[in-house]
């Protein structure tokens, strides 16, 4: 039972961060020569992993899930600091708290997958 809400809480995060990407790619992002073809990424991604982590139970979306969060938050993280391929960002936009936010949830929630393996993930 905790598995399939650990699951659905990976997967409901996977799929925020998409929305928001996606939400940001049609509000400026679109325009942007690199950033918005990532961006159209990882709106991809992230329903392909959502649903993954759900019908897949293998470390393997797990694993693939706390890579997505970290990979895009580290992104972010240079886009707030160094810039991110001419994008610069400050934190003040729900998108970016929303963005954050679900970006730690896939990476918070999918490391117990990780961790506690059971017979049945193979």
């Amino acid at each position: 039972m905790i598995r399939w809400l650990l699951r659905a809480v990976v997967a409901a995060g996977l799929l925020g961060s998409a929305w928001v990407h996606y939400v940001v790619w049609q509000d400026w992002a679109s325009e942007t020569a690199v950033v918005g073809p990532l961006f159209l990424v990882n709106v991809v991604a992230g329903v392909v992993l959502a649903i993954a982590v759900l019908a897949w139970h293998h470390w393997l979306p797990a694993l693939a899930a706390i890579g997505f969060g970290l990979a895009t938050l580290g992104a972010y993280a240079l886009s707030l600091t160094t810039g991110f391929f001419g994008v610069s960002e400050r934190f003040t936009s729900q998108a970016e708290i929303w963005g954050v936010i679900t970006e730690a949830v896939c990476v918070i929630f999918a490391l117990p997958l990780l961790r506690n393996r059971e017979s049945t993930d193979r």
